[in-house]
């Protein structure tokens, strides 16, 4: 749902519109990084290498990396791959690369010449070795997660390929945007829209500051999703029977599907 006041030419809904969008600007929250707790806690629990597409700065890395030894991060975006390898520069266990999705055919792919080292030496995050460290070479990921990323991909090239990249077992983990389309999919961004001021306010009762965005930090990508939820679930459903679609509040929806063993 807009909340751009130009996209209505009602005079009332337009100030309705202003006024929403500047409590918003006010008291901002990070829709994606909601959503970054449903991904950990979704990441099977015997998991030891994650992919995460389209990083951007890195900070579902982190979080990734407190639950598995060895974490990789992929963006086409040069000035998000420079802030990720920043933020996790002490932690040998994480590697950013500036890759396309399409790029990777495997975990060795991802990993740079200066990363070939003993699996014995990839800690888990106590420090001891990784479960299973021994055997963290092993033919795929045992999690992909893309969150905001996938409506900038052809949907059923990146489904499949994220199908082919996962170990036996493995967990496709997405947070998606999609088209809206159906009175469904506008009742959604409608609650959404109304509880997002909300939120803002527990999640950032100060007011925020110019200052507060961080000097100079370079803009996410942005594209409008093509798809909607149902084109979604319909073409994961085909090509990752058992997959599952769920619209969510806050302008997403969440896709799962695990590898058969």
């Amino acid at each position: 749902m807009s909340l751009d006041p130009r996209a209505t030419s009602i005079r009332p809904l337009r100030r309705a519109v202003a006024s929403l969008a500047a409590f918003n600007a006010r008291h901002p929250w990070n829709h994606n990084e909601h959503f970054h707790g449903w991904v950990v806690r979704r990441v099977p629990h015997d998991a030891r290498v994650v992919l995460d597409v389209g990083c951007g700065a890195g900070v579902l890395l982190g979080r990734l990396r407190a639950r598995v030894a060895e974490v990789h991060g992929i963006d086409a975006d040069a000035g998000m791959v420079a802030q990720a390898r920043a933020r996790h520069a002490a932690d040998p266990a994480v590697t950013v690369r500036r890759l396309r999705f399409d790029d990777v055919r495997s975990p060795d792919d991802v990993r740079s010449p200066d990363d070939v080292r003993s699996p014995d030496d990839v800690r888990s995050p106590g420090g001891t070795p990784g479960p299973g460290a021994g055997s963290l070479w092993h033919r795929g990921y045992d999690a992909v997660t893309m969150v905001a990323v996938l409506h900038h991909l052809e949907l059923d090239e990146a489904l499949r390929h994220a199908r082919d990249l996962l170990a036996p077992g493995g967990r496709l983990l997405v947070v998606g945007l999609a088209r809206v389309a159906t009175p469904r999919d506008l009742a959604v961004d409608v609650a959404s829209a109304l509880l997002n001021p909300l939120v803002g306010l527990v999640k950032h009762p100060r007011r925020a500051r110019p200052e507060d965005s961080g000097p100079d930090a370079p803009d996410m990508p942005v594209r409008d999703p093509r798809h909607t939820v149902d084109e979604v679930a319909r073409t994961a459903r085909a090509l990752l029977p058992g997959a599952r679609v769920r619209r969510r509040l806050f302008f997403r929806y969440t896709l799962e599907w695990t590898a058969p063993r």
